[in-house]
């Protein structure tokens, strides 16, 4: 329920732009076009299955593992916190 002079759903509408805007930044992110068959970081040979699955995948498994893991823990962002620890 929205307050003030805003109309009802006004809030469910800005979540929603926000999810919208997240995806479509998301799928930017994404490689587009013909993969490589060596890995740019280790030159090592990618699977034909991962080029098949992914288009424009530029790296092998373990190196794109290994930059997924610094990704995450580079986020800064507590997803674990609770209420009372916002609070202090």
């Amino acid at each position: 329920m929205a307050g003030g002079w805003s109309r009802d759903g006004a809030v469910q509408d800005q979540i929603d732009a926000s999810v919208d805007d997240a995806i479509a930044l998301a799928r930017s992110r994404l490689p587009k076009g013909d993969s490589l068959t060596h890995c740019q970081q280790c030159d090592a040979e990618i699977a034909e299955a991962r080029r098949k699955a992914i288009p424009g995948a530029r790296l092998c498994v373990r190196c794109q593992s290994e930059r997924d893991d610094q990704q995450v823990s580079s986020s800064g962002y507590n997803r674990r916190s609770s209420k009372d620890s916002q609070l202090r």
